[in-house]
């Protein structure tokens, strides 16, 4: 038997929560499956803008969101000599000008919390999207299996994919991205840090290797690049091998590195940038990462696909209460967040050939002297960087109707 529901929500990230919460504000019954059994997972991206941080003020959620542990990121700089900062965000005239650092496991609870006082919010988890269900040419639900292996079947007057860059719902919509070619990839890691130990989010450049530091309450998260298709080689030389990388990418480090206890402790990113040239279909929608998926760089993805979520519900919430959504109302989404996507994703397709590119092939140490250049003649330019990362070209803020 068919279970029902007004709007299906594959995937429990960070948009497919947020997507969730507003649109059971709006009085639409959603449904969000999660096919794992919490959200503790590491290295997901752990970035919450100031942008995010005002919707989350708007929902009425900045004061919980405050008491999670976190820390706070001001600038983005990179080394010297001499040290450069590249982008300043105490510099924005916003209500929260940094990026707090919290583990996405506690935003994605805060968020599931806020949903479940909503009568209209499902969250079912241990619940994955197999495939969609069609009807007379359109998506018109899915079916899933649950951990123990039952299978079922949702119907949906509407199907969000919100299930990342491998997504399910884009898949089986025969959705296909074009894909941008990326020199790098990226493996991520942690070290211990002490008490106010490099505050800044740093990345370091040395003898060809390349690797961001990002502070996080007591331990930096690090994210090593290099080739795309290195893995294999770095597991085959060994942990002792890694080590030494990491010690000569971030000397100040070099006593710490054992904490790497093997290559289990390094989980390989397969560094994707693309872009769905139609987000949907009739009765399916794809958004954040499932159709756009964006490089590490900047840490904007999570921003943007949050962004993408707020949008979706502005523009969808009345139709769904209506009970039908057409085409016509689902391609208004794309529309609304293309521009800023693109310009992201462009600024980092620079970024991999102007920056990281020449320091991996070892042709170069550094940031660009004309970028050096540049900030040190203009040091208020730090505010357009900051602005793209931790604002963005659009954002969204939460309909009248979301708000409390």
């Amino acid at each position: 038997m068919s279970e029902r529901t007004t709007c299906l929500v594959a995937g429990g990230g960070p948009a497919g929560m947020v997507l969730g919460l507003l649109l059971a504000r709006a009085g639409v019954e959603v449904t969000v499956l999660e096919k794992h059994a919490d959200f503790l997972r590491d290295f997901r991206g752990d970035t919450v803008h100031p942008s995010t941080l005002q919707l989350l003020d708007e929902l009425g959620l900045g004061e919980r969101f405050a008491k999670l542990p976190q820390s706070r990121l001001e600038t983005v700089s990179l080394p010297g000599p001499p040290a450069l900062t590249i982008a300043d965000f105490r510099q924005l005239k916003v209500p929260h000008p940094y990026v707090a650092m919290v583990p996405q496991w506690d935003l994605l609870d805060l968020l599931a919390e806020a949903g479940q006082a909503e009568p209209d919010f499902h969250l079912r988890m241990n619940t994955e999207v197999t495939e969609l269900v069609r009807e007379r040419g359109r998506v018109a639900g899915v079916r899933y299996t649950t951990a123990d292996g039952h299978r079922g079947e949702i119907r949906a007057d509407l199907v969000v994919g919100c299930d990342g860059r491998w997504s399910a719902v884009r898949r089986g919509a025969g959705l296909r991205p074009r894909e941008f070619p990326v020199p790098i990839d990226t493996w991520w890691f942690r070290l211990p840090r002490e008490a106010g130990e490099n505050p800044a989010l740093m990345p370091e450049m040395h003898h060809g290797q390349f690797a961001v530091l990002i502070p996080r309450e007591d331990y930096f998260q690090i994210a090593y690049l290099a080739p795309k298709g290195f893995d294999a080689r770095l597991r085959a030389e060994g942990v002792d091998a890694f080590r030494e990388r990491v010690r000569t990418v971030v000397p100040a480090l070099a006593g710490k590195v054992d904490a790497i206890e093997s290559m289990d402790d390094v989980k390989h990113l397969d560094v994707r940038l693309n872009l769905l040239p139609r987000w949907h279909r009739e009765g399916v929608l794809c958004i954040g990462d499932a159709a756009h998926a964006m490089s590490p760089i900047g840490g904007v993805g999570i921003n943007l696909a949050v962004q993408d979520a707020v949008a979706t519900a502005r523009l969808l919430a009345e139709p769904l209460r209506r009970g039908r959504v057409t085409g016509r109302e689902l391609a208004r989404v794309r529309r609304r967040r293309l521009v800023p996507t693109l310009v992201v994703q462009a600024i980092q397709r620079v970024m991999h050939r102007a920056v990281i590119r020449p320091v991996i092939e070892g042709r170069r140490e550094g940031a660009p002297k004309s970028l050096v250049r540049l900030m040190n003649a203009l040091p208020a330019a730090r505010r357009v960087p900051a602005y793209v990362i931790g604002v963005g070209l659009l954002p969204e803020h939460a309909p009248n109707w979301a708000r409390r």
